[in-house]
């Protein structure tokens, strides 16, 4: 084939710290994160704490105090959005069963998550995104259900993100199904996640992300007193949890360890939530979770599916897990008064300017390859359209050296071939779907291309922004 070069049309550069950054935001997803309320936050959390503990082994049927009276309360608070979404909102339980003798919940009780699915519109569409937190809560010692356990950055500033997400997303339309999940189960080993996780690899679910917000209110560590609300965690694996003998050979020849399906998630997020939510830096944290750690977004993980968790920059050691209490001059106990719902504010408007932005953008490139037959200074890229759902505007290629860690050149192209002045041993490469008003999906790192094309030309729209 005919190696066409194109010219550069660079949209948002980050190789030289001089350049300019064009900035392009969609008037709706901008109405969207502009109506986050700080005050509707702080009333979600303060209405969790209320229930005393939602440890997961605490009370069921008292309406006021336990897991169950939040479970009900959450369930509740969803349901009233099913008006406003034309019908296309549906909430309900998943129950499960989780304990027993060995385990950390040492009798087997009976849970339940709280799931709310926004349908999307385009019956061609079956991409699932999720978004979790949990709800459950529990003091330093694992088995005692009757302390109080307020957890008000651990979880219910995750949840408070959820309904308050639901509440502004619930009327638009959106072409792929967003799946809020608040999962109980959590502080006693995942028990929900792993749940819902293996109903969705079970019935197929096409999840193309699943971000899990746990911990997001907590702006100043313990210790260090570093106070900071300009910067949160996403965190991502590389070597994925769930990898075959095809995908790890693939891996190894094309060096892509650093290239997973959630590591594209979380630069994703990076660029989506940066371009909307001003004064927050996403930090990309290239590791699972925290050492010791665990999260919700793992069992996601390890059934296959790109999974990650958003987190708080600095944690505090004095109220994680702790009954409250002043000791030695300090307070202790995850209380609602050291939130920063500002901080929850704008993490908040990550999660739905990534969903949002990803469930308005067209399927992903499929089949995408570097051709790596003969000795060339140049890269050629093939890939094919989507056979699912709208149709791409065009792609975008993404550019990075290999030792930088985020994409540094956006070309956009109208083709399904381009090639590059740029070695392939020098540069990696990636392939994302646009659709006419600017809308990304998740970048693809190419594989080997094996497939023969016959000669097309490459265009580039040298006036879009």
């Amino acid at each position: 084939m005919k190696k066409i070069f194109i010219t550069f049309f660079l949209i948002m550069s980050l190789f030289h710290a001089t350049s300019q950054t064009i900035v392009n935001r969609d008037p709706l997803i901008r109405k969207m994160v502009d109506a986050i309320s700080g005050e509707n936050l702080e009333l979600y959390v303060r209405k969790l704490v209320s229930f005393h503990t939602r440890h997961n082994m605490s009370e069921q049927n008292n309406p006021e105090r336990g897991i169950g009276a939040a479970w009900n309360w959450i369930k509740a608070e969803m349901e009233k959005n099913i008006p406003q979404s034309g019908g296309r909102l549906s909430v309900k339980f998943e129950e499960y069963k989780a304990g027993g003798e060995g385990q950390r919940i040492p009798q087997e009780i009976l849970l339940k998550n709280v799931v709310a699915t926004l349908k999307g519109i385009n019956p061609d569409d079956d991409r699932v995104i999720v978004i979790g937190a949990h709800f459950d809560s529990r003091a330093e010692a694992d088995n005692d259900f009757t302390s109080f356990a307020p957890g008000a950055d651990d979880d219910a500033s995750g949840i408070a993100a959820l309904l308050e997400m639901l509440r502004i997303m619930s009327p638009v339309k959106f072409s792929a199904t967003i799946v809020f999940i608040a999962f109980s189960g959590e502080e006693h080993g995942l028990y929900g996640s792993r749940f819902m996780a293996a109903k969705a690899k079970q019935e197929n679910w096409n999840i193309i992300a699943m971000l899990n917000n746990d911990m997001i209110g907590n702006s100043g560590s313990s210790e260090t007193l570093l106070n900071d609300n300009m910067r949160v965690r996403v965190f991502s694996e590389g070597v994925p949890a769930f990898e075959t003998e095809q995908m790890a050979a693939l891996r190894r020849y094309t060096s892509g360890e650093n290239d997973s399906r959630a590591r594209q998630l979380a630069r994703y997020i990076k660029e989506i939530g940066e371009r909307y939510v001003d004064q927050i830096n996403v930090t990309l944290v290239f590791r699972n979770d925290r050492f010791g750690r665990g999260g919700d977004h793992t069992p996601f993980s390890q059934q296959g599916f790109p999974a990650v968790r958003i987190c708080e920059f600095n944690e505090n050691y004095d109220r994680t897990h702790k009954v409250p209490a002043l000791v030695n001059g300090i307070q202790q106990g995850d209380l609602p008064e050291y939130v920063d719902y500002e901080y929850v504010r704008k993490n908040t408007g990550i999660n739905l300017a990534t969903i949002a932005n990803l469930a308005l953008a067209p399927y992903e490139p499929v089949n995408c390859g570097i051709v790596t037959a003969g000795l060339s200074n140049t890269t050629t890229l093939r890939w094919e359209e989507p056979s699912k759902g709208i149709k791409p505007a065009g792609y975008y290629v993404l550019i990075r050296e290999t030792y930088q860690p985020l994409w540094d050149k956006k070309i956009f192209v109208t083709g399904t071939e381009v090639t590059l002045p740029y070695s392939k041993d020098n540069y990696f490469f990636a392939i994302q779907s646009v659709d006419a008003s600017g809308h990304e999906s998740i970048a693809v790192f190419p594989g080997r291309a094996v497939r023969q094309t016959q000669s097309q030309p490459v265009r580039t729209n040298t006036g879009r922004n």
